[in-house]
């Protein structure tokens, strides 16, 4: 059995030494194999590099889209009341015109007592909100703060201070929720 073995194993050696052509076909089968695994190493390759780039771009625009959304929403938050703070400020101006009215009247005294506790109240809770007024008397003008509606020209005062408040203006935070209306020196 043994010998059986060698003497095919030899013969399979003498066909291969004997057909040189049989060798390069082979040769040449086998490096078509390397070339078109090569290329699809290449190809995969290249398609792993597109895939990374996708996904490093879809990762940057969720995360862009993660901080828009948070900063918004904060946005939203911190000026939740400014619609509502700017419809009520008209009613603190009439409030505050109606309490400058100077009453004797016993009837109307506690009138005006409810009036300056409502007052009060309104503006404790818009304080609470971040609303604050917008110091301007005497103050220089700032045009990002205060709308110039008059100039009056007043010795002893410097140029551009504000000389008398006409409208209160007011802040909601960082943010000018209406500008104060102001006669400023010349």
């Amino acid at each position: 059995m043994k010998k059986k073995r060698t003497a095919t194993a030899s013969k399979a050696k003498k066909n291969e030494t004997s057909n040189p052509k049989a060798e390069e076909v082979k040769a040449s089968k086998e490096e078509e194999k390397i070339k078109a695994l090569e290329d699809e190493v290449k190809q995969l390759k290249e398609e792993l590099a597109t895939s990374k780039n996708a996904y490093f771009k879809a990762y940057a625009d969720a995360d862009n889209m993660k901080k828009r959304l948070q900063a918004e929403s904060e946005n939203v938050r911190k000026y939740r009341i400014q619609s509502f703070a700017s419809e009520v400020l008209p009613v603190i101006d009439s409030l505050e015109r109606a309490l400058a009215v100077t009453v004797e009247d016993e009837a109307v005294v506690n009138y005006v007592k409810g009036f300056e506790m409502i007052y009060t109240q309104l503006k404790s809770i818009l304080e609470k909100e971040g609303v604050t007024e917008i110091e301007a008397l005497e103050k220089p003008f700032d045009p990002n703060y205060h709308n110039a509606l008059m100039q009056e020209k007043v010795e002893d005062v410097e140029s551009g201070i504000v000389l008398e408040v006409l409208q209160k203006g007011y802040m909601l935070k960082d943010r000018v929720l209406r500008a104060a209306l102001v006669k400023v020196s010349e």
